[in-house]
């Protein structure tokens, strides 16, 4: 499996409030800013938002099921949290290859996510080793 810099892959999920409520029970993260309306209306967001988390997870969909795919493994991980995100908001994960090692099976990614309106949500860099081919 060769890959070069420039290569790109991407998913779009809309984010609704089952996922953000699931997210909560898996991870125990009750931050009433995220799953309690009244809370959150007098937040500086004026409204819950999506877990940082939950959405950056979308970066991880994208490298298991796309690039560079199945058997993948995350050695590292950036995330700057730019902008929030709301339910209901469509997010799009994209991983772009910024670096391959050819000595190792080690690629730096450009990560990702930005919503329905073109607005970055996250940024940052993903540290991947390939799978064995």
């Amino acid at each position: 499996m060769k890959f070069k810099v420039g290569d790109s892959a991407e998913i779009t999920k809309t984010i609704e409030q089952h996922d953000i409520q699931a997210f909560a029970d898996v991870t125990g993260d009750h931050n009433p800013v995220h799953v309690d309306e009244a809370f959150a209306q007098q937040t500086r967001f004026g409204r819950r938002i999506a877990h940082g988390m939950l959405t950056a997870s979308l970066i991880s969909s994208v490298l298991a099921n796309k690039l560079p795919g199945a058997g993948s493994v995350y050695l590292g991980q950036t995330l700057q949290f730019v902008a929030p995100v709301f339910p209901g908001d469509e997010v799009t994960a994209r991983v772009t290859v910024k670096a391959v090692r050819e000595e190792k099976p080690v690629v730096k990614l450009e990560t990702i996510c930005v919503n329905q309106r073109g607005e970055t949500v996250i940024r940052g860099e993903a540290t991947v080793l390939l799978p064995n081919t």
